[in-house]
């Protein structure tokens, strides 16, 4: 009893494949030695100098031998390959465990009198009862790759000293410097004081902006939705046409229309005997500006998401309100908003979480300007992201901007995840699993 899983499972241990060959599943169990054959080679090569290079990130600078530059390490390079190849390792265990189980699997069939597969069978299994998962491994690879790899070595980078002018390869190496970089932007005073800053503007620009866009939506929506106005469909269209412009034409052109010298809503305003306004120069106004431009280009996608919504609310609820002598306005918080809130809540929170890496708004509008003397690198608008570009940029302060951007991803994390939880419609869906 047990025979043929514990036969196959201690084979598959021993070497990949060898499992399924005692199963007798030759093709499969060939796969898998070749594979095996190709990843052992590979890390016999590279796995060592990957270790060393994740725990050194290079020993040897660039130095200059006799008026010639001899290559040394470079510290980003040395990361990143190594970074790679832990990743293969990794994807090499997980389908090492995988042959495990599988030689063990078949072992049991074979316990219960079942035949093992051959190898047609086995693809055409796969093809019918497993091909999701089997067609999704190739995104799934993609997405490793170049997205969750990116951002592990953006996090590595936080850990570091990337930064000019000191540690910038390959004339420097870099160092793991652990939490330094995160005490230097809450505690040292240079750079605490501009994070604070831009971290309060980056929180009242996104409750700000989501806000105004939301409830402005809301109010055009209802307008175009009450039963006198005439031609809906035609101020459907009007009030769209800020969305169908690409944003940045809309951006560029605003930013054009507030320029403070020759822009002609200053040009205008001096008809009437109004003077000059610092539209993008004066830091508060400037917050103002955004704000308002931001409503411009976000109120009409929550117009027509909240139109959609309206469409579906059933005229028997406005019906039975009316029978109990509601009005309008009674109508509206009975009725409307609730059914409004419940269905776009979690659209709400991703606007939110949107807007705090709002970067295009912000950038191509006052590019972060205008500039204040205390901040470091920073502007009197810029946000936490915007913040985050010129350091990499402008600056290549590298490792205080993956630091940024750790604490954007947590902040966005916790929030949405948080209020998320907190919505009815998602409570309702917990119910009902």
């Amino acid at each position: 009893m047990g025979r043929h899983r514990n036969n196959a499972t201690i084979l598959s241990i021993l070497s990949m494949g060898l499992g399924q060959i005692y199963n007798r599943q030759f093709i499969k169990g060939l796969l898998f030695l070749i594979f095996e054959a190709f990843g052992i080679f590979y890390f016999v090569n590279n796995l060592k100098d990957a270790l060393w290079g994740i725990v050194t990130l290079g020993e040897t600078p660039r130095t200059l031998v006799k008026g010639t530059w001899v290559d040394g390490d470079h510290s980003i390079f040395i990361m990143i390959q190594s970074l790679i190849t832990l990743i293969f390792f990794a994807i090499f265990l997980i389908i090492y465990v995988m042959n495990i189980r599988d030689a063990r699997k078949i072992g049991i069939e074979r316990e219960a009198g079942k035949t093992p597969h051959n190898f047609v069978q086995s693809v055409r299994y796969m093809l019918d009862y497993k091909f999701a998962q089997a067609f999704l491994t190739i995104p799934a690879i993609g997405i490793l790759f170049f997205t969750v790899m990116p951002i592990i070595f953006m996090v590595m980078l936080a850990f570091t000293n990337y930064s000019a002018p000191d540690h910038i390869p390959p004339t420097k190496l870099v160092d793991w410097v652990g939490f330094q970089t995160f005490k230097n932007l809450v505690a040292l005073k240079t750079w605490s004081h501009t994070f604070y800053g831009v971290l309060i503007w980056t929180i009242i620009w996104a409750i700000l902006s989501t806000v105004t866009t939301y409830f402005g939506g809301l109010l055009v929506a209802l307008l175009i939705n009450q039963k006198g106005i005439r031609f809906k469909g035609v101020w459907r269209t009007i009030l769209i046409l800020p969305y169908a412009i690409p944003q940045i034409i809309s951006l560029l052109v605003m930013r054009n229309m507030f320029n403070g010298q020759f822009g002609p809503i200053n040009q205008y305003l001096g008809y009437f005997g109004i003077g000059q306004i610092p539209w993008l120069t004066d830091p508060t106004i400037a917050k103002v500006t955004v704000i308002l431009v931001n409503m411009w280009v976000g109120i009409p996608v929550s117009m027509l998401l909240i139109l959609g919504v309206l469409t579906t609310i059933p005229k028997d609820m406005y019906e039975a309100a009316e029978v109990d002598g509601a009005t309008g306005f009674q109508k509206f918080k009975i009725v409307t908003m609730p059914m409004v809130l419940f269905t776009t809540a979690p659209t709400l929170i991703t606007q939110f979480a949107g807007n705090i890496n709002n970067f295009n708004a912000i950038f191509l509008l006052t590019g972060g300007d205008p500039v204040k003397g205390d901040y470091q690198y920073a502007g009197a608008t810029d946000l936490l992201v915007t913040w985050l570009y010129k350091l990499t940029l402008n600056q290549n302060k590298y490792n205080m901007a993956s630091a940024i951007g750790i604490i954007i991803f947590i902040i966005i994390a916790s929030f949405s995840i948080y209020n998320y939880r907190r919505t009815k419609s998602f409570k309702e869906e917990d119910m009902i699993q």
